[in-house]
């Protein structure tokens, strides 16, 4: 799959309407056939220093799907948490992330 310039514009637009840590600027990173959402950790509960984590990980399926993943920070891994059949729709938990499995 080919990673699509425009979707780094659409992830950035929406980010910038997310209602957790709104005051931080994430980065996009390609990242194999997808997107990593990599932020400043201002609440420190992850990095003392405040320094980048990553915060979602989206895969473009070949069927034409994403994949969403978050990370496990104690584990050290990312955790699939859906798959979505637009880019919008798999925006949506992390823009929300009422459970703070995203934005920690």
């Amino acid at each position: 799959m080919t990673i699509v310039p425009l979707d780094r514009q659409r992830l950035l637009r929406a980010l910038a309407a997310r209602r957790r840590y709104r005051y931080v600027r994430p980065r996009i990173v390609p990242h194999e056939d997808g997107w990593r959402i990599v932020s400043p950790n201002c609440s420190r509960n992850i990095d003392p220093q405040g320094g980048d984590i990553d915060i979602a990980l989206l895969l473009h399926l070949d069927d034409g799907r994403w994949r969403v993943h978050s990370r496990d920070h104690v584990q050290g891994r990312w955790v699939p948490r859906g798959d979505f059949g637009s880019l919008a729709g798999a925006l949506e938990p992390i823009m929300a992330d009422p459970w703070r499995e995203f934005w920690p």
